[in-house]
């Protein structure tokens, strides 16, 4: 049975511009995958029912994205068929990665093949919005510039360095840190060619920071590497090197409690690049 990957993602920078009135955040920020992903795999089924066999402990299956997604384009294609789905969990949840994001993107872009619904790309990335906001970068597949509440992707080539991940062992709330009353709201607008130059923070950070002592001390310890930084609204940390090797050396001296990998950047998913091998 074909292993679909499910990648992570980084946040290089992320900024906040503006708050509509739905709630959702205007944004700015660049996407980056990592080689480093869930697995899942998908046995079609001659019923309606769509079941996954590898539950997450504290979600309510009917609650997990994966679930949902398949439900979404089950309806959507008017698809007869239903799907018994196996995940393999790397991702920490709550570490700013897109692990449950990933997880429905890749859920949707199997399922449209195995299932043969015929639905356009574009159309998978609208039913990817509404399941979350960062579900079309992982449909989109490539390394992207992203605006509005995160939907709204220009593709950009950088560079594909070695990155060390720290998840220092605590979950965070996306909604947590973006309802938090001191996050910092108006960002002025960049452009993609001054980010490339070297602008941009994560306007996030001090609030988690602030409220999590594990992410703040994560940033301390990796900083003596080089520039750390946390992905998206954390709890993840990052810092890149030109070389694996160098990578390793620092993921060898982590400290016992947290955990830490590394990680290829890469500007085309390991989705994609799996979906061109099988086409």
């Amino acid at each position: 049975m074909k292993t679909w990957l499910s990648p992570a993602k980084l946040n290089l920078f992320l900024h906040i511009t503006g708050r509509r009135d739905d709630g959702y955040h205007e944004l700015q920020t660049a996407f980056q995958f990592l080689d480093y992903c869930d697995e899942l795999q998908f046995e079609i089924t001659q019923d309606l029912n769509i079941e996954l066999l590898t539950p997450i402990t504290g979600v309510n299956n009917n609650d997990n994205l994966i679930v949902r997604a398949a439900r979404i384009l089950q309806q959507q294609a008017s698809v007869s068929k239903g799907v018994k789905i196996s995940l393999s969990k790397y991702l920490p949840m709550g570490g700013g990665l897109g692990g449950g994001s990933s997880n429905a993107a890749t859920t949707l872009v199997a399922l449209n093949q195995l299932w043969r619904c015929k639905v356009s790309h574009t159309e998978l990335s609208e039913i990817g919005l509404r399941l979350g906001a960062d579900v079309p970068i992982f449909i989109h597949g490539s390394a992207a510039w992203a605006e509005g509440i995160g939907e709204k992707l220009t593709s950009i080539s950088l560079s594909e360095p070695w990155y060390v991940v720290i998840f220092p062992n605590c979950h965070i709330s996306t909604a947590e840190i973006f309802s938090a009353v001191e996050l910092t709201r108006d960002c002025e607008p960049i452009t993609i060619s001054r980010f490339l130059l070297g602008e941009g923070i994560n306007i996030c950070e001090n609030v988690v920071i602030d409220r999590y002592r594990a992410v703040s001390d994560a940033l301390d310890w990796l900083a003596q590497f080089g520039q750390s930084r946390i992905t998206g609204t954390g709890s993840c940390v990052f810092v890149d090197f030109d070389a694996r090797d160098e990578a390793q050396k620092v993921v060898d001296k982590i400290p016992k409690n947290w955990h830490g990998f590394v990680a290829k950047a890469c500007n085309k998913s390991p989705l994609a690049k799996s979906l061109d091998k099988y086409l």
